[in-house]
């Protein structure tokens, strides 16, 4: 399927490996010229040899916003403007109530909540004066259903989808989308951290196995197409039926 997008220009945050990869190379797929970012320089390098040409890297911090204003500029001065956000970042480490500092939400809210809020304001007025634009926010299903000894990333992403639909509502009119996907299970380093055995991890999911990052890839480059254009404020679960909600 042409997205409809190729041409545009896409910031992907926490992009040298997992969820946020995959949707850069998908993105990269359809024709977006793409620029990636997460801390490690030595990572982003060996993703970087997994995209196009067109593609570049830019090492930073997006827990600290002033590294937040630096990758924007510096992704303006490459791309001439930003068309498409991604807004990734690695979760917390895992703890429950009684084992997590008071200090440590603090560092996971500028992780997972403010650097969302600093990506945006830095980047959606830009999209809204040029009347097109896509926000895709990659948080977790524990916003629709806390995961146990995953407090922090319970909390913080929480506080951004509440932050995300307030924020579509208020730049819809502008031909500018917001919405967030909520991966369950996926197979991700970060997944084999936090769980270890894969096989065992993918018998408690109803589809039968965990999630395919390059899967997730394409839902994510499909938010920014021409074809998703009246999908706006929505968080969108990618779970293989994990959640027992109705909503």
């Amino acid at each position: 399927m042409d997205l409809g997008i190729a041409g545009r220009t896409a910031l992907v945050t926490g992009a040298s490996s997992g969820l946020g990869l995959s949707t850069a190379r998908a993105l990269a797929a359809a024709g977006v010229r793409v620029v990636i970012a997460s801390r490690s320089s030595e990572k982003l390098t060996k993703a970087l040899s997994t995209l196009p040409s067109s593609s570049s890297a830019i090492a930073a911090d997006v827990s600290d916003t002033d590294d937040v204003r630096r990758l924007v500029d510096e992704t303006l001065e490459r791309l001439g403007s930003i068309d498409i956000l991604i807004a990734n970042a690695g979760g917390p480490p895992p703890g429950n109530f009684a084992t997590t500092p008071l200090d440590s939400y603090e560092t996971a809210l500028r992780l997972n909540l403010v650097s969302n809020v600093a990506m945006c304001q830095a980047i959606v007025p830009q999209m809204q004066s040029n009347g097109w634009g896509r926000v895709v926010a990659i948080t977790s299903s524990s916003v629709r259903e806390p995961i146990d000894r995953l407090i922090l990333s319970n909390t913080a992403r929480a506080g951004v989808t509440g932050f995300l639909k307030t924020l579509a509502r208020e730049v819809a009119k502008d031909g500018v989308t917001v919405n967030s996907l909520q991966p369950g299970l996926h197979a991700t380093e970060r997944l084999a951290a936090l769980y270890g055995d894969l096989d065992e991890v993918a018998r408690t999911i109803p589809a039968g196995q965990v999630g395919d990052p390059d899967d997730f890839g394409h839902v994510a480059a499909f938010l920014c197409s021409e074809h998703a254009k009246f999908i706006t404020g929505a968080a969108i679960p990618l779970d293989g039926g994990a959640l027992h909600g109705l909503q």
